[in-house]
């Protein structure tokens, strides 16, 4: 536990701090050379404000450390009408920034926001919060592999923000560990909006991707919640998960055709999420890969997929498998979900691969209520329970709470 000041040294702490917040500048920047004028003196408590306009191919950069109350800040004059375009780039290394209010529209570069400035200069302890990334055009070439927001470091926070149509191959965020740094992750992702995505037609079009297969057995801890995923409809993984102890919590899948995939890494938790299928063409649900998982309380209704996209998927496991395949499922707690009128309510051991021979073992299900318009069998298990009646929604689906920024 660290250790608290003392009374007497209370005064002097409380005079430092007010000395910093009365030395920190605001600078007002109109262009990317002036911004990067203002970046090399920035120090805790200044705040670097946007000019209203479009800022394009503008290559912005920050080194900077702030401390967790009086943060580097960056913003716009006017959350929105800042509007970067082209191949413009936000890269923050450091600590301590928070980014607020910016636009990015029609990106073309390889990420608009970046949590580091080259593999050295790692930012951490940073929110990206009310901002947008945002393309309304037609993929100009499909097979370009850029990311909307690469998140790396430790203990960030992205929240209030909208991502919508990537037309390019690549997640649209991703969570990157490093087998370097084992502190990395710790992230808090929550109240975002997700808009739509077509279908990419190949691997690379998660909407949410944490961890890779290479750190999959690292501890990430991040945590994602109440965000909402509209026809995300890049790939059948829409959130690929592929490290552990990570917390999947009160999110929300509209008309969404493809799943919450637990596709590497174990002890992860999906908690309290809403799929709402609407009937729309492949909407899926929960799939299941790996040991220690926790899937309780979710409310899967009117899903239309089936085999790997179905409500919830157990997936078979491959003998030894390497960190690319599909471990096999153990140690699996099936709790209290809601399953109501799905092409095809769950389905155990479902194989992705010839050499996945291993079916889940030790899965513990108590209290899952399954109905449907139209009975179909279910795996003979212990804790399902077939019910050929309406069920109620959970109230807090119709409470759910605003995601996105609050100027879109």
């Amino acid at each position: 536990m660290p250790m608290r000041p003392t009374f007497a040294l209370l005064p002097a702490f409380a005079l430092a701090a007010a000395l910093s917040i009365s030395q920190a500048a605001e600078t007002r920047v109109a262009d990317a050379a002036a911004f990067e004028a203002a970046a090399k003196t920035a120090r805790a408590g200044d705040v670097i404000v946007l000019q209203n306009g479009e800022w394009k191919d503008a290559r912005l950069k920050l080194r900077a450390s702030g401390t967790e109350d009086v943060p580097v800040t960056i913003k716009a004059e006017t959350p929105g009408r800042v509007v970067l375009t082209g191949n413009s780039r936000l890269q923050l290394g450091g600590r301590f920034i928070l980014v607020e209010g910016l636009f990015f529209q029609n990106p073309t570069g390889e990420e608009a926001i970046e949590l580091r400035i080259g593999s050295d200069e790692v930012a951490h302890d940073c929110r990206v919060t009310n901002c947008a990334v945002v393309n309304t055009l037609p993929a100009a070439d499909a097979n370009k592999n850029a990311r909307f927001i690469s998140i790396h470091g430790r203990e960030h926070r992205v929240d209030h923000c909208r991502f919508e149509g990537k037309t390019t191959a690549g997640p649209t965020m991703v969570v990157w560990l490093s087998k370097d740094a084992k502190d990395w992750g710790g992230h808090r992702i929550d109240h975002n909006y997700f808009g739509p995505r077509g279908r990419l037609g190949k691997n690379g079009g998660e909407t949410i991707r944490v961890g890779d297969s290479e750190t999959s057995m690292q501890e990430a801890r991040c945590v994602v919640e109440h965000n909402v995923f509209e026809k995300c409809d890049g790939e059948a993984e829409c959130i690929s998960n592929k490290s552990c102890g990570n917390v999947y919590y009160r999110n929300t899948f509209l008309e969404v055709s493809g799943t919450l995939t637990l596709r590497h890494g174990n002890g992860c938790r999906v908690l309290e999420n809403a799929f709402l299928g609407r009937g729309a063409k492949g909407s899926g649900g929960i799939r299941i890969i790996g040991e220690d998982h926790v899937v309780r309380g979710n409310y899967l209704e009117e899903l239309t997929g089936d085999k790997e996209r179905s409500a919830l998927c157990f997936m078979a496991g491959i003998p030894n498998s390497p960190l690319n395949g599909y471990f096999q499922v153990k140690n699996v707690r099936l709790e209290r979900n809601l399953v109501v009128n799905c092409k095809k309510p769950l389905i155990f051991g479902f194989t992705g691969s010839d050499d996945a021979t291993l079916a889940p073992e030790n899965v513990t299900a108590a209290g899952n209520r399954f109905t449907n318009k139209k009975p179909q069998d279910l795996p003979d298990h212990s804790g399902l329970a077939w019910e050929q009646k309406d069920i109620t929604k959970p109230e807090w689906i119709a409470k759910r709470e605003p995601a996105g920024p609050a100027w879109k």
